[in-house]
């Protein structure tokens, strides 16, 4: 074996797969982990710790460019070890995330992307004049589109007539850039403060006062405890002036949004210890002639014997308040305000969400559509079951919701565009894309459905590849509580495994953890599907989508319900003859990385893990984490025994299976500390180990060689510990700790 490197290494994306074209420039960057020399076929390793009647071997080559339709026979061979044309680059190369949509005054569609391939930056793109042209950039390459209020954002970008405004995400200023002249540069409108310490969110225009009104949070003299606001930014003067405070008082704000002749502003608020899906309010300020709030009214969220967490409140065309919320049945359903008697009523009353948890600024589950006689339909999606629809309610008064059959099966935001509809969704068949919606005239039926842009728009050409995800609903060791997953066969039209062989399991353990996971086509599943895996992604108890009360199950029981729920689901497959009781691997990011390390220390179901700037030591987390988050651990474990007992690090000495982590060096969230502390202590333990740290990363990976390089690293390193099978992909691993010598 050649002579391992030691320390930091440069390292070039052209070195991993030398069989196959890259899709991307060389990019040189700096990591911080141990490269092994590729491997030939030969190649075997052996470690004695674990599973020593099992001789693990891993064997690169190259990728072979041949296609399903190039076999006459299917191929027997091991799962995992199937050569597929879903390649790391051209996952990495189809992970544009959607930032948002808007219109012009002219009814063009612009959005926000997120490239990987230009380290992630965030891009506004205009729809062409002319259908089939290419997209037009907005703003120039030196500007990136993203705010970091709240550290995860969202709202970056609003759309008024000719203008939009962003938050360039380098400095966190607000510009204005005119859509009608983008050869001249954007213009700052906010004040320059030496740095990135004030960022903005969620903004509207205020044409009555010509002035921008967005929530604000200001990290000048703190950044552990910013205060946030909503606040006004003068336009009219050529001199940036400093905004001034609209509303404050509580610790956050969302959703500042006017009525058409700004004479009312509706707000979202909630403070410490809650999160916005726990508690929060709505309330209705009454703007005076010179621009001040004179008078306010709380809506909804200020009966302190009423359980709700108000969202996304929304004027209608004729001077309605609407706004969603899950008071009563525990599911976020419509409501409106009747202003007059400051009473609110329910336009709907489903057991389906028809909003999403507020991580974010900007959602947009609703518009006002005109359809005749009645003005105030209203457009909607909502989910039921584990999955999205589209529906329309023509008369509040009676209630009346009718589906909009489309080919989405899950759906975020809802653009109203010029006699039409903007869709942001996809399907088990559909990547996370766009699609512009026709209604009949009675807007009652979809008559034309059209995808104008795609985060993967390739992702045709592997359809006999795509693993589809089956709804799966398995016992939890609570009796009479189940939980959900999505469960992805292994998949691949050359290949089929050995008779009597099951396949390895990889269960992913979302983020939040108050969010859902959901069955789209996702080709980072894809990834592992094709190449003979079972892939499995849980919706523990905890998760959205489901109501309050399914939310509330992980309140005080985090590291508990969440690891028992996937530990479950694993031996529920397992139990049914889905995939091989003796290869199960999970892996989480975030919140998802925490229920990893405690499935793996507290629990004994599963063989190996890899962590995505996870939580490890719960305390830390408490002590460090970001304002928004800082009292969510509280509510989710307990006190300082509960964040002691629960908390991975406390307890190496129970960890047996090997582990690798990522972490980004920029996170906010998750600090480095804890990926570093977990590494250090279970390779002093012994423990099969790799830690592999992002230059420029925070807290999610955005560039696409890091996306690449961490999937690539993580079927390493599971083939290579617990495989029992040969990667047909050409890929140099990283050294393990207490495994490579």
């Amino acid at each position: 074996m050649a002579t391992l490197g030691t320390g930091v290494l440069t390292l070039t994306l052209t070195r991993f797969s030398s069989s196959s074209k890259s899709l991307f420039f060389t990019h040189t960057h700096t990591l911080n982990y141990l490269l092994l020399p590729s491997l030939s076929a030969k190649t075997t390793f052996l470690h004695n710790r674990i599973h020593q009647n099992r001789r693990p071997s891993f064997c690169c080559r190259g990728m072979a460019t041949s296609t399903a339709a190039s076999y006459s026979n299917t191929v027997t061979a091991p799962y995992g070890s199937w050569k597929s044309p879903i390649t790391a680059d051209v996952v990495s190369g189809a992970s544009k995330r959607l930032g948002g949509t808007a219109v012009d005054e002219h009814g063009r569609l612009i959005w926000l992307e997120s490239r990987p391939t230009e380290g992630g930056r965030g891009v506004l793109a205009l729809e062409p004049e002319n259908p089939g042209s290419d997209p037009v950039d907005v703003i120039p390459k030196e500007f990136g589109v993203r705010t970091l209020a709240q550290e995860y954002g969202g709202g970056a970008f609003t759309v008024s007539g000719d203008v939009v405004f962003f938050a360039n995400y380098k400095d966190q200023r607000l510009y204005k850039q005119s859509l009608s002249s983008l050869n001249v540069p954007p213009a700052p409108i906010t004040p320059d403060y030496g740095g990135p310490v004030v960022s903005y969110a969620d903004g509207i225009l205020d044409s009555r006062f010509n002035r921008f009104i967005t929530v604000r949070e200001d990290r000048r003299e703190s950044s552990l405890n910013p205060p946030t606001t909503i606040v006004s930014i003068a336009l009219g003067s050529n001199d940036v002036q400093e905004p001034q405070v609209l509303v404050g008082g509580s610790d956050f704000y969302a959703f500042p949004r006017l009525d058409s002749k700004s004479e009312r502003i509706a707000w979202i608020q909630w403070s410490h210890p809650n999160m916005p899906w726990d508690r929060s309010e709505l309330w209705v300020g009454y703007i005076s002639e010179n621009g001040e709030i004179h008078k306010r009214v709380c809506v909804a969220g200020g009966d302190p014997s009423l359980v709700e967490s108000p969202t996304e409140p929304k004027w209608s065309p004729d001077g309605e308040l609407f706004f969603i919320t899950d008071r009563k049945n525990g599911f976020w359903n419509i409501h409106r305000w009747i202003e007059s008697e400051n009473k609110v009523e329910p336009v709907n009353f489903l057991d389906a969400e028809f909003a999403r948890p507020l991580w974010i600024f900007g959602m947009n589950s609703y518009v006002f559509v005109q359809s005749g006689k009645q003005r105030n339909s209203i457009v909607c999606s909502y989910r039921q079951q584990g999955k999205s629809y589209l529906g329309i309610i023509h008369d509040v008064q009676s209630s009346t919701l009718t589906p909009l059959d489309i080919p989405f099966t899950d759906l975020d935001n809802i653009t109203s565009g010029k006699e039409c509809l903007y869709l942001e969704g996809a399907s088990a068949v559909h990547p996370s894309s766009i699609a512009k919606v026709t209604l009949d005239d009675d807007k009652s039926k979809v008559v034309n459905f059209n995808i104008i842009w795609s985060s993967s728009p390739d992702s045709l050409k592997y359809s006999s590849y795509i693993s589809k995800p089956e709804l799966i609903e398995f016992p939890t060791e609570v009796p009479g509580q189940n939980a959900y997953a999505y469960f992805y066969p292994p998949t691949n039209p050359i290949y089929q495994a050995n008779q009597g062989e099951k396949p390895p399991l990889l269960l992913k353990s979302h983020g939040g953890p108050t969010a859902e996971t959901r069955g789209l086509l996702n080709l980072s599943i894809q990834y592992w599907t094709s190449r003979g895996w079972a892939f499995a992604d849980v919706n523990y108890g905890g998760s959205t989508g489901y109501g309050r009360e399914y939310r509330e199950r992980l309140l005080g029981q985090w590291g508990i319900v969440d690891v028992n729920d996937c530990c479950s689901c694993a031996k529920y497959l397992v139990a049914n003859g889905k995939v091989d009781g003796e290869r199960l691997c999970i892996t989480g990011g975030s919140a998802g990385g925490y229920t990893t390390l405690a499935a793996l220390a507290f629990r004994d179901t599963f063989k190996a893990g890899a962590s995505l700037y996870g939580v490890g030591d719960l305390s830390l987390l408490s002590a460090e984490t970001h304002k928004f988050e800082s009292h969510y651990i509280d509510k989710l474990v307990g006190g300082e025994k509960e964040l002691i007992e629960r908390s991975p690090i406390n307890h190496v000495d129970q960890f047996s299976c090997p582990i690798i982590l990522f972490q980004g060096l920029e996170d906010k969230v998750v600090p480095p500390d804890q990926a570093r502390k977990i590494y250090q202590a279970l390779k002093e333990k012994g423990v099969p180990v790799a830690l592999v740290e992002y230059e420029g990363e925070q807290h999610g990976f955005r560039k696409a060689e890091n996306i690449k390089f961490t999937l690539e690293q993580q079927m390493v390193f599971f083939a290579r510990l617990i495989g029992n099978f040969n990667v047909a992909d050409d890929i140099t691993p990283i050294k393990i700790d207490n495994f490579d010598n």
